[in-house]
C-alpha cells in the first residue's frame, strides 16, 4: 500500500512508494475498539534500497535502527501509542524521520587535544608533595 511522500529535509525526502503501511490489530487497553478494529501500524522501508538516500546516512540509520532492521535492510516501524489508525500512522511516520534526521546529522569535530598549563602542572605536583608528607607522618615514630 504506498502512500504519499515523506518530506525529511530539504535535502531528502522519500517517495511514497518506498514506503509501505500494514495495519494490525493493537494489543492494550481499548475494549472493544481494540479488539475488532486495526489501529496499530507497522511502516516499512527499505533503508538498503533507497536511492532517497547516500551511504553514510544508510549505515547511521542502519546503526541506529538496531533490532527494527531485518536482514534484508528492511526498517520495521510499529506504532500502536494512540487509538485511531491515523494518528498511529502520523506517530510511525515522525519516528522514521526522526530517525533519518538522525542519521543525516553531521558528524561531530574531531576532538582537539590540549596540552596542560604550566601552573596547572605546578599545582599538581605541589599538591602530590604535600599529600605524600602527610602519609609520611602517619606512620610509625623512628627511633633516635
Amino acid at each position: 500500500m504506498a502512500s504519499e511522500a515523506l518530506y525529511i529535509n530539504d535535502r531528502i525526502t522519500l517517495a511514497g512508494w518506498e514506503l509501505t503501511e500494514q495495519f494490525v490489530l493493537a494489543g492494550g487497553p481499548g475494549g472493544q475498539n481494540v479488539n475488532k478494529v486495526a489501529t496499530a501500524v507497522q511502516l516499512f522501508f527499505s533503508l538498503q534500497n533507497s536511492p532517497s538516500l547516500n551511504e553514510r546516512v544508510k549505515a547511521n540509520a542502519a546503526r541506529l535502527a538496531g533490532r527494527r532492521l531485518s536482514k534484508d535492510g528492511v526498517l520495521m516501524i510499529e506504532a500502536s501509542r494512540f487509538r485511531s489508525q491515523d494518528r498511529n500512522r502520523e506517530d510511525a511516520r515522525e519516528r522514521l524521520k526522526e530517525l533519518i534526521l538522525e542519521a543525516a546529522a553531521p558528524p561531530p569535530p574531531p576532538r582537539r587535544k590540549t596540552k596542560p598549563t604550566k601552573g596547572s602542572i605546578e599545582r599538581r605536583l605541589k599538591e602530590k608533595s604535600g599529600r605524600s608528607e602527610v602519609k609520611k607522618m602517619r606512620g610509625k615514630p623512628g627511633g633516635d
